[in-house]
């Protein structure tokens, strides 16, 4: 049985990144060989003869792991440089986006790892191409999902259509984690949201982070980041539930 995730989000720029270089992290922390994914990254840069995505690198220096550009080659298989949506990146580039090439490549991953957190791109409706969206691909892969949600006001219609739209799909949901993307502490409102996300949504709240600025500023280490992960996590929550979901076979 695989132990992979899939991390989505209600928004761009909600913290999917963060979330899913913490999960990385934490996982590896408790023994799993775990490595990142990112089928589908807009607004990569060139260096030398090569297109680097800039989530992915994230989350591998925030592990602490290096990996091949072999290895890169399935973690991130489809790289645009216009930053815009996966849809009108591959229009405007000239390379469609192929659900199946992106499980190929998850199973060449899955295939050698414990786990791979897979990390998808802007919501859960974002288009890859004029039929297929985000959804399709996760429902695709049909992977314990990971549901990342701004705290604050206007957060529980945002989360409740996402999780809704996921079961809709059959797509498993494991979780949500608020991430706080910017200055401020969580007060009264943020703490009913939460709550009330869980109950009208049935879900499971598995973490928590609050606006780190050392993570904003990029003067984090990979095992503070790691430490700091592992404080707002559920991490045992999330094991626990990859293990009873029995979906993401190899």
């Amino acid at each position: 049985m695989s132990r992979s995730i899939f991390i989505t989000g209600t928004d761009t720029g909600v913290g999917k990144t963060t979330v899913t270089a913490a999960i990385l992290a934490v996982m590896r922390r408790y023994g799993l060989d775990c490595v990142p994914m990112k089928p589908v990254q807009t607004g990569c840069t060139r260096k030398g003869s090569a297109m680097v995505a800039p989530d992915l690198e994230f989350c591998l220096h925030m592990a602490g792991l290096t990996a091949a550009r072999s290895a890169k080659s399935h973690m991130c298989p489809y790289k645009f440089r216009t930053a815009c949506s996966p849809h009108l990146a591959s229009r405007m580039e000239g390379r469609n986006i192929s659900i199946a090439g992106v499980r190929r490549n998850f199973r060449a991953l899955a295939g050698r790892y414990d786990s791979v957190i897979v990390e998808g791109a802007g919501g859960v409706f974002v288009p890859l191409d004029r039929r297929n969206t985000m959804l399709d691909l996760m429902a695709a892969l049909r992977l314990p999902t990971v549901l990342v949600a701004r705290p604050g006001l206007g957060t529980i219609n945002h989360t409740l259509l996402s999780l809704n739209a996921m079961r809709n799909a059959d797509v498993p949901v494991l979780g949500v984690i608020f991430n706080q993307s910017s200055p401020g502490k969580p007060g009264r409102i943020e703490k009913d949201n939460a709550a009330t996300i869980a109950r009208m949504g049935k879900v499971s709240i598995l973490g928590s982070f609050p606006y780190f600025s050392e993570l904003s500023r990029g003067r984090l280490s990979a095992a503070a980041f790691t430490e700091w992960a592992d404080m707002h996590l559920t991490a045992h929550r999330i094991l626990k539930g990859v293990g009873d979901c029995g979906c993401g076979r190899k």
